[in-house]
């Protein structure tokens, strides 16, 4: 399979600055058109291709992390919802969606992170759910760094030796950084609210606010449903499971 450097060669990018436009000397570009917007226009259908061929690479062994579940928005392909599961570390059992949004110029420049549950997190900022890529991707590469690789660093950022080698100076949450060496009661408040029946079930919920829908619902069910499903699935119940 063409892999996605195969599709667009491209320069090296430093998320640590903007991009600034170059000129070579006796280039001529209209006054009323700059560079970032000639960039910007890259064609629509090699972003779409590219993003259609990471997609189809999350089923290869090892590519999608595991607890993680992505789906693409129904309306937007270059929009994709996700559910992370946490199994270990600080954040162990906190339930988190998230939103890959990529740019109109991808894979010249990375999928913006935007997580849409509330978490108390050194590199998520508390005011709109932003994350920080840029202590694993500076700089993006767009010929080596892939979705994939996107998404085992998110995975990473909730596990103890990345969040110990984290710099303030890249934090988006200074007080999650300083809060960060005495963190299991403050993290165990995040873990629980995330699991709690507004955060998984209320799409009213104040975190979801300005942010849109999310494509992954989930339905609270009954006992009922709850045995029915699980006698489906061949699946004992954990109390079950445990005592057996």
């Amino acid at each position: 399979m063409l892999g996605i450097s195969g599709l667009v060669a491209s320069p090296t990018i430093d998320l640590s600055s903007p991009t600034k436009s170059r000129q070579r000397p006796g280039s001529r570009i209209p006054s009323s058109t700059s560079a970032t917007t000639l960039v910007e226009s890259a064609s629509p259908a090699l972003t779409r291709t590219a993003v259609s061929l990471e997609y189809a690479a999350l089923r290869y062994t090892g590519h999608c992390p595991l607890g993680m579940y992505i789906t693409p928005s129904v309306t937007d392909l270059l929009v994709w919802d996700a559910v992370f599961f946490v199994h270990q570390g600080y954040y162990t059992d906190s339930i988190l969606k998230f939103r890959l949004t990529f740019p109109p110029n991808y894979p010249e420049r990375p999928p913006v992170i935007q997580f849409l549950t509330d978490v108390f997190h050194p590199l998520i900022s508390q005011q709109d759910g932003m994350f920080n890529l840029a202590p694993r991707f500076r700089p993006w590469r767009p010929k080596e760094h892939h979705v994939f690789d996107v998404l085992h660093w998110i995975k990473a950022a909730f596990k103890k030796q990345a969040l110990d080698e984290i710099k303030e100076s890249e934090c988006l949450n200074k007080e999650a950084y300083r809060q960060i060496v005495r963190p299991f009661l403050v993290l165990l408040a995040s873990s629980m609210l995330s699991q709690s029946a507004s955060a998984l079930f209320d799409s009213d919920h104040p975190s979801m606010a300005g942010k849109g829908p999310q494509g992954m619902h989930f339905h609270e069910l009954k006992p009922n449903q709850l045995d029915t499903l699980r006698a489906k699935l061949g699946l004992q119940d954990w109390h079950e499971a445990t005592i057996s």
